[in-house]
């Protein structure tokens, strides 16, 4: 077994971040298997370095250790660029030139009054830009869509996943509800090149991963992960999708609230194990 734990270096690591560092390294070393740490900071605009070396020191202080060097995203374009490059000459992805707002009216305007289906990434995406001419070569400073339709044939009649966490078991999705339910997401973004869902799949991939663990807010978007794993030929691991850390009035954790960082825990005198008994767990 070998899972990972992949925060971004946008902010201080809160309660949350703990409760799923600390689960994934304990379900990994409890089946004698390897935790991993990934530094996600494909979006180069948000990182900074002083909230990466916070994420190891926190992590240190709570008891984990990971094998070194640790993948981190942005040293990985090339690998990104050469999985856009494969799906664009596969006729699988469409430049998409829409902002928010443009999808927001699109998605509405045929049902005045009703609102748009949400899916993972918000509302799904209508298929403006879907159909329009293609260039030989993979455009770059553009946002870049799977067109699930054409990938259809690729795929099975049921996409499918095991489910480890919140609601264990064999899990599956009907690829039509699938297009109704999620559309064609974004796989590249014009500031960042890869987009989440692109990069996450072929770092786990690359990586060795067998169970990903993350928050159950983040259980949406498999369906997408596992139709890239096999549009790109990768391997299918598990999914331990783990509940979420929430406040007193149940709202989760984001960070913006520091009131809750595990910096300041530190710094008021709580232990490793405090933190752990806080989430439920125990060091």
């Amino acid at each position: 077994m070998r899972t990972r734990f992949a925060p971004s270096p946008t902010g201080p690591l809160h309660l949350g971040h703990a409760f799923s560092a600390l689960t994934a390294s304990q379900l990994a070393v409890t089946q004698g298997g390897e935790f991993l740490l990934r530094i996600e900071d494909i979006d180069q605009s948000r990182a900074r370095a002083h909230w990466e070396d916070c994420i190891y020191d926190d992590l240190h202080w709570l008891g984990l250790d990971w094998p070194s060097p640790v993948l981190r995203q942005s040293s990985r374009a090339d690998v990104y660029a050469a999985a856009l490059d494969r799906l664009w000459e596969e006729g699988l992805l469409y430049a998409c030139s829409c902002s928010r707002r443009d999808i927001k009216d699109a998605a509405s305007a045929p049902q005045e009054g009703v609102e748009p289906h949400i899916g993972p990434d918000g509302i799904v995406y209508p298929g403006t830009c879907r159909g329009k001419p293609r260039s030989k070569m993979r455009p770059t400073g553009t946002a870049l869509r799977l067109d699930l339709n054409k990938a259809m044939s690729r795929l099975p009649e049921q996409i499918e996943w095991r489910e480890l966490g919140v609601s264990a078991g064999q899990k599956s999705m009907d690829i039509k509800s699938a297009l109704r339910t999620i559309g064609d997401a974004v796989l590249a973004r014009p500031d960042m090149g890869a987009a989440y869902h692109l990069a996450v799949v072929i770092d786990d991939a690359d990586q060795g991963i067998t169970v990903v663990v993350r928050g159950e807010d983040l259980q949406p978007a498999t369906p997408i992960h596992r139709i890239l794993q096999i549009l790109l030929g990768l391997p299918e691991p598990e999914y331990h999708h783990h509940r979420l850390i929430r406040d007193e009035a149940g709202k989760r954790l984001a960070k913006r609230d520091d009131a809750r960082a595990i910096r300041k825990f530190r710094e008021e005198g709580f232990s490793p194990s405090d933190i752990a008994r806080m989430v439920g767990l125990s060091l």
